[in-house]
């Protein structure tokens, strides 16, 4: 059981890790702050340097917390935090298989975190080493939670800004 959850926090882990580093300096193929910044801008996350910042730190972060096995519940809602927003303005409206574009990968990766969070990182982690014990049913459940209402309030607040942007540009309100 601890080599089968080390190798599955290590490969997914490490996949976010490059997530997070295409979308903050734009290795491994990926675009970098600035391209990030402008595609997060198009689907109406704004400001999109502040979301692009911040998804590239969750998976960067959360995936390197992941593959350590450090803090794991931690880990998991960062992660879920940013499927869930991924599934939300990208995914959601191609349905679910992602040969359509839809969210069947977010999703699979979203519940490898929480059932890691759920079982717990293993003996064969920094959780262990360190005599902390986060792998309770509530700690999952509050990874969760947490990830899936960050997640959705980080695209809430990304639209109202868009929103009160294009009110501002079209005269219907003064700007604070």
């Amino acid at each position: 059981m601890n080599l089968g959850l080390l190798v599955l926090r290590v490969v997914v882990g490490l996949l976010f890790v490059g997530h997070g580093a295409q979308k903050l300096f734009g290795v491994f193929g990926g675009h970098g702050l600035k391209g990030t910044a402008g595609f997060f801008e198009a689907i109406g996350l704004k400001p999109g340097h502040i979301h692009a910042s911040a998804a590239g730190i969750m998976e960067l972060g959360g995936g390197l917390l992941l593959a350590l096995g450090l803090l794991t519940p931690i880990a998991s809602a960062a992660l879920i935090a940013v499927m869930t927003a991924a599934v939300i303005t990208v995914h959601a409206a191609k349905g679910v298989w992602s040969t359509n574009g839809g969210y069947e990968y977010n999703l699979v990766l979203a519940a490898v975190a929480f059932a890691v969070a759920a079982i717990g990182p293993g003996a064969w982690s920094l959780d262990n080493a360190l005599g902390i014990s986060m792998d309770t049913t509530a700690w999952a459940i509050g990874a969760f939670a947490v990830g899936f209402l960050g997640g959705v309030g980080a695209v809430l607040s990304g639209r109202a800004v868009g929103r009160r942007d294009r009110h501002i540009e079209t005269g219907h309100a003064t700007p604070a």
